[in-house]
């Protein structure tokens, strides 16, 4: 049986920040699809030609809309900037860092909808594990 595949995407610019006085923008697209229920992708579009895509845990961004959360790779936390309520992304690699700040109001809008797709504690119900042990021993 074969389950149809929903997803939620949001366009948004981002703001790299370079220096407390100085940022540049970042267009980006936050995807949740309903094949992935854990996951968020966020992808960068630079000028390099190529996207970059980071995938990370919901939950994590979830919880990062209210309190610092994260270590490692990915950190996330609440901020204001100016009068704006903006979502700060702490993304580190063996490239490099970036501190990127995202629209609060937006992301916490794009969430909500990714809830109604696939709320929270039904994430393995979403799962097409028959699809997926099916493809594998393909």
């Amino acid at each position: 049986m074969e389950r149809a595949t929903s997803v939620v995407e949001q366009e948004l610019e981002l703001n790299l920040v370079l220096s407390p006085e100085h940022s540049v923008p970042v267009p980006a697209r936050l995807s949740y699809g309903s094949h992935d229920p854990y996951a968020v992708h966020v992808t960068f579009h630079l000028d390099s030609g190529s996207p970059v895509t980071w995938v990370f845990a919901r939950e994590l961004l979830v919880e990062g809309t209210f309190r610092p959360c994260g270590q490692g790779d990915v950190r996330i936390w609440p901020t204001r900037s100016g009068r704006r309520s903006v979502l700060c992304l702490a993304l580190s690699s063996p490239a490099g860092d970036a501190l990127l700040e995202a629209p609060l109001p937006a992301v916490a809008a794009w969430l909500e909808r990714a809830h109604r797709l696939v709320p929270p504690g039904s994430e393995m119900a979403a799962l097409d594990m028959d699809g997926s042990l099916a493809e594998l021993l393909a």
